[in-house]
């Protein structure tokens, strides 16, 4: 599991290490590991040309102490200071005894220009806002160039702590960050701005409990439910999917054919699809009596497709059992009636869903998505899965937030978040908690789209067929 923390928790992390530690020697460690980075992606150091851009704070210093390691294995390295009276002293010295040469007052673009690496030390985690005018024309040539861009950390000019990007800002080919990811790493639109990333231990005592975590494939695997001998279809768990309308039915079938790869047993549909469903797959278990009327189940999955239903929305929302609310469901569920809910609730808007439900717009969901997740998880007294290029997976009673980044642009398709749906509902049914239902759905739904596309348009049908692979990818990988 890759983990995130904030910039507060890191710093303090940092200061209680350098407490117990010989005066420059944590400075030393960071720029030890990304002068092998640089060297890892130049390929051959000796002879090439390295710019680096040096701010005032402790990046500054890394990009500083890692550029004299560079020339002294043979590069040519020039610094652009970007804050000459502020510049860290000792850093500034190595480079200098290394070899190493700084720009000339408005040399720092020729510079750039000639470069084969750009070390983007400008800015430290603690930066807020966008790069000052300086800076960002700098940063827009080394982005034309042919260097490569590595960050020092964090891509200079996003926001570490939520991945916001509120101005101009670096775009790096890698990133190299010490101690821990910060979650600006992880989350969009930052995590665009980050290229590869590459984590470099330093010897931080952090807490147990994270700001953000991203699942891996053998977290996911020991999370994925597997009948035992003694398993029959209803200890397996039954998800109930009422979804679907006269105009919309093929959301009912798509949600249907996610819920059939997730792990329950059986499927029970409630609502007017049911010959579509039937037809496509017989062993759904159908009925047209209504949620309440439709046999036992151990969740249930409402809104796909479901028009202006509220009727069947507001029955689902009164089962006490687990409940996933998608689409049409999210904007008809009455709000008192979801926190009034003691089963755990699930809902998975995409950033326009969640913006209607917020009152904001959507530009503004997208730009800061993990305040949002939060700010909707704590209204509505409900696990939130925002899906999106990042998926964000919140609960309402706050700690550490899961993303997930399996997935691929390919997945941007009609009735995509409708497999995500049935998938999600079906690990609810098997016995999975809201968090580890949202979370695991997003993970498999990703790998699944890759699988389907495989670089070509794909359907929603395609990545719903595609799920059984990423199901036992997840197991084989993980041993």
């Amino acid at each position: 599991m890759r983990t995130a923390y904030s910039v507060e928790t890191v710093r303090a992390a940092e200061r209680d290490l350098m407490a117990r530690l010989p005066e420059g020697a944590l400075m030393q460690r960071a720029a030890a590991g990304l002068a092998a980075a640089c060297a890892q992606l130049l390929g051959r150091v000796y002879g090439s040309r390295v710019v680096l851009l040096v701010g005032s704070g402790d990046n500054g210093g890394d990009a500083l102490y890692a550029g004299a390691r560079l020339a002294r294995r043979g590069a040519g390295v020039t610094a652009v200071l970007l804050a000459a009276d502020r510049t860290h002293p000792a850093g500034l010295a190595a480079l200098r005894r290394a070899g190493g040469t700084v720009a000339a007052p408005g040399g720092g673009e020729a510079a750039i220009e000639r470069a084969d690496l750009v070390v983007d030390g400008i800015v430290g985690i603690g930066g807020r806002g966008g790069l000052r005018p300086d800076a960002a024309a700098l940063a827009a040539v080394a982005e034309r160039s042919r260097a490569a861009v590595v960050a020092v950390d964090l891509p200079s000019g996003v926001e570490a702590d939520t991945g916001q990007v509120l101005g101009a800002a670096v775009r790096a080919d890698l990133t190299v960050t010490f101690g821990t990811h910060k979650p600006g790493l992880l989350i969009d639109p930052a995590r665009e701005h980050a290229g590869s990333v590459r984590l470099v231990e330093i010897g931080l005592d952090l807490p147990a409990e994270p700001e953000l975590a991203a699942l891996q494939h053998a977290d996911v695997a020991r999370l994925l439910p597997v009948p035992g001998a003694e398993s029959d279809k209803y200890r397996r768990g039954v998800v109930g999917i009422a979804a679907g309308s006269a105009r919309y039915p093929g959301a009912a079938v798509l949600a249907v054919s996610g819920a059939l790869r997730g792990g329950a047993g059986a499927v029970r549909y409630v609502g007017p699809a049911g010959d579509a469903v039937i037809a496509r797959f017989p062993e759904t278990l159908v009925s047209d009596q209504g949620p309440h009327k439709a046999g036992r189940v151990q969740a249930w999955v409402t809104g796909p497709g479901a028009g202006d239903d509220a009727g069947t929305v507001a029955e689902v929302v009164g089962e006490d059992v687990p409940v996933l609310i998608d689409a049409d469901g999210l904007r008809l569920a009455d709000r008192d009636a979801v926190r009034a809910r003691t089963a755990p609730t699930l809902m998975t808007p995409h950033a326009g869903e969640a913006a209607a439900l917020l009152g904001v717009d959507r530009e503004e969901v997208e730009g800061a998505r993990l305040p949002a997740v939060r700010e909707l998880a704590a209204r509505y007294g409900a696990t939130v899965l925002l899906k999106g290029s990042t998926t964000l997976v919140a609960d309402p009673d706050g700690g550490t937030v899961r993303v997930n980044a399996t997935g691929t642009a390919w997945l941007a398709t009609a009735g995509s978040g409708d497999v995500l749906s049935g998938l999600a509902g079906s690990l609810l049914a098997s016995g999975l908690s809201a968090r580890d239902a949202g979370s695991v759905a997003a993970y498999l739904h990703g790998l699944a789209g890759r699988f389907a596309a495989d670089g070509a348009p794909a359907g929603a049908h395609d990545v719903a067929g595609a799920i059984p692979r990423a199901w036992r990818d997840v197991r084989a990988e993980a041993g």
